[in-house]
């Protein structure tokens, strides 16, 4: 098994919470996650809510339930049972000690409602996204692999570029057809589908609900709606604008990025590194792929927005915490070179120190403050800031 960096966080929160929830994507890892913690406890009881044998010994939930008080009870896809969460806080309420319930779910907008609503104070939330390099620890060489294939096990642990594609095609078809609708979600497949590879070829780009419904057909708040969706099942992710009184015009629309590298590609029909390496997504996938790294392998106490102005001023990644603010500039280059825009935004920002994360070999210093990374080393460095 790849050690994930969030087992001490849930081991840490079972100790602490009569409930913790594991929420992420579907075949990120939080089954096998959720079976390497229960064989490390004397006592648990592990139920698929998608197997009807379990289902079947959960018809009276609150007699069943009840009987294993001294367990600690896994509920794998529970977002198929939401009316256990009024039954899980009387248990609770009743027999209040820690490490209760771990409580495995696909993210939605329901789901976490109604957790929050029911579970408030007696539950702790933990996302698993699919692996980072903090993790996998690719070699110097096998980086651009890992790019390529995105950080799903499967993908990534496949035998070959065209099996790791093959498994991201089902994928694909899966989340659409199976589990969005599972999410209570009335979209049509083959609509969202659409919807999603043309996010793919606006990857990295500002949002345009207004642009972006032009093409597509339709209002601009269903483009809105259809993007929250993606949002909210770990698909999409959406980077914001600097919030700050500099006295200048910013650019205050929000970037939009496909959060897996791997499902991107595979959305573009990008077979492997030669089709990658010659398309025009290649920069913007690159950028999207770092913050992604970035954002799962900084602290959570770190904020993340984007710094742009009317007359040019720029930087990717403005990673804030407190008074701290450091700078990413995200360069698909061997030779990466700034333009007078990142010098400005430096000295707008009063950045404490920037990085220049590029496909290089070895890092070296650009210019006080500013250091060229390679992309192997941003797991280190996110440590240590």
């Amino acid at each position: 098994m790849i050690n994930r960096r969030i087992l001490s966080d849930i081991e840490t929160a079972l100790d602490q919470f009569p409930a913790v929830a594991l929420l992420g994507p579907r075949q990120a890892g939080k089954t096998t996650l959720a079976h390497f913690i229960t064989s490390r406890h004397t006592h648990s009881l592990y139920l698929d809510l998608e197997r009807p044998s379990d289902l079947a010994k959960l018809v009276d939930q609150e007699l069943f339930l009840s009987r294993h008080t001294d367990r600690l009870i896994v509920l794998d896809e529970i977002q198929r049972k939401p009316d256990l969460f009024p039954v899980l806080r009387s248990l609770i309420d009743d027999n209040r000690r820690s490490g209760r319930f771990l409580l495995l779910g696909s993210a939605s907008p329901q789901l976490l409602r109604q957790a929050s609503e029911s579970l408030a104070g007696r539950i702790s939330f933990n996302e698993l996204a699919p692996f980072d390099m903090s993790e996998v620890q690719p070699r110097q060489d096998a980086v651009a692999h890992f790019w390529l294939r995105g950080g799903y096990p499967l993908s990534w642990l496949a035998k070959s570029d065209a099996a790791s594609l093959a498994w991201r095609e089902s994928f694909i078809i899966t989340h659409l057809e199976r589990d969005i609708p599972a999410f209570g979600i009335r979209v049509a497949g083959p609509t969202l589908r659409r919807f999603w590879q043309m996010l793919a070829h606006l990857h990295g780009q500002t949002w345009n609900a207004s642009r972006l419904a032009a093409g597509f057909g339709v209002s601009a708040p269903t483009v809105q709606h259809y993007l929250e969706i993606l949002e909210a099942t770990y698909m999409v992710r959406r980077l914001p604008p600097l919030q700050t009184n500099l006295g200048k015009r910013l650019v205050k629309s929000t970037k939009v990025y496909l959060r897996d590298s791997g499902l991107l590609h595979a959305l573009l029909q990008i077979p492997n590194l030669d089709g990658l390496f010659g398309h025009p997504v290649v920069g913007p996938s690159w950028e999207g792929w770092v913050l992604e790294q970035i954002a799962l392998l900084l602290s959570p106490q770190w904020t993340l927005s984007f710094y742009r102005t009317a007359t040019g001023a720029e930087i990717d990644i403005v990673a804030e915490r407190g008074r701290r603010r450091i700078g990413f500039e995200i360069k698909f280059s061997s030779a990466p070179a700034l333009s007078k825009g990142f010098w400005s935004a430096m000295d707008d920002l009063q950045i404490e120190q920037a990085y220049v994360v590029a496909p290089v070999k070895v890092g070296y210093p650009m210019a006080k403050k500013v250091d060229v990374l390679p992309a192997v080393d941003l797991a280190k460095r996110c440590r240590l800031l």
